[in-house]
């Protein structure tokens, strides 16, 4: 039997708040070019309630196609070389959790993703788009309405097109199991460079979620601190449930790298790798700045090169992100 992962803060390099730390302002930076977003509410939300059956999270597919369908539209254009503003530090609560179970393994600069006991802010996010339905993976973070959870822009709109429908969020699924339930989105949020055009920078996206049986969101799971405008090249641990080939989406997995670059065959993009083999399923999984899973989220799993492939690729949390991560915290 599992038990469950303690996330306790990480002194110094986390500085993560207790419940209740009055937040940082949250103006938008300086020099935010492109900070344009796109924002649905869903009209329906109840309607994401029962939708999701066990035999539809277990058949649902894996996001990865959707960056893929993206990627083959261009990719956009990139302009988020110029997308630094003044560095913005968001604290976090303390998560809930059981005593420690057996954590994170793997050295620095590990390409095989190691598999961890679940972690109750982390968690997958099933969806609907075009008729299908798809699951990536999501967090929930720090934000003004202690309920906003981040994932890939790719795994809650076509990128460009349509946002999806029946949109819920499972915190710390395990195998099938859903400890804390189900909680749907009320709102969807997103760059437009990430709407309107696919564009790859911007591949990352913030959902709402309604309160469940009387609690918020944060109150039930806790939450990440986030950070934007961060230095390039840090070290990251990121999590996800890959469930495409040779993984099924059961479990938590996470990647340790001490030493992130920039994506050397698009460059356009500004995004960064890290060596990690986790698969389709894993999309919008948090990575966070340091190692463990107390940090500070500082970006999302989003693509790789191949179904082989031992890199995986996040978008920069600049300006423009930290502003739709605004307009969904707000």
């Amino acid at each position: 039997m599992k038990k469950w992962k303690s996330t306790t803060a990480l002194a110094a390099t986390a500085l993560l708040a207790l419940a209740g730390t009055a937040m940082p302002s949250m103006a938008a930076p300086d020099n935010a070019p492109g900070q344009a977003v796109k924002s649905h509410v869903v009209e329906r939300p109840e309607a994401a309630n029962g939708y999701w059956t066990a035999e539809k999270m277990r058949n649902a597919i894996p996001g990865e196609v959707l960056a893929e369908r993206a990627m083959e539209r261009g990719g956009g254009a990139g302009n988020a070389t110029v997308d630094r503003g003044s560095e913005k530090k968001i604290s976090g609560v303390t998560p809930k959790g059981k005593p420690a179970g057996k954590g994170g393994k793997g050295g620095k600069n590990s390409s095989s993703a190691v598999e961890e006991t679940p972690v109750s802010h982390i968690g997958k996010v099933f969806f609907t788009l075009g008729g299908n339905n798809y699951v990536c993976s999501g967090n929930s973070i720090m934000s003004g309405n202690s309920s906003t959870v981040s994932t890939a822009g790719h795994c809650l709109n076509e990128g460009p097109g349509a946002f999806a429908t029946n949109f819920v969020f499972v915190p710390a699924y395990d195998d099938g199991a859903a400890p804390y339930g189900q909680w749907a989105a009320e709102e969807l949020h997103a760059p437009a460079a990430w709407v309107d055009n696919g564009d790859m920078a911007y591949d990352t996206g913030f959902a709402v979620v309604a309160p469940l049986n009387g609690q918020s969101l944060n109150d039930a799971v806790g939450a990440s601190g986030v950070q934007f405008n961060a230095d390039r090249g840090l070290g990251y641990q990121a999590y996800g449930y890959p469930a495409a080939n040779p993984f099924d989406g059961s479990d938590l997995f996470s990647c340790l790298d001490g030493d992130a670059a920039n994506d050397p065959y698009n460059p356009q993009f500004n995004s960064q790798g890290i060596d990690c083999n986790m698969t389709g399923g894993s999309s919008g999984g948090p990575w966070f700045i340091g190692s463990g899973s107390s940090g500070y989220q500082n970006s999302v799993n989003s693509y790789g090169y191949g179904s082989n492939s031992t890199t995986m690729y996040g978008p920069y949390w600049g300006s423009t992100i930290y502003n739709t991560y605004s307009a969904a915290s707000n």
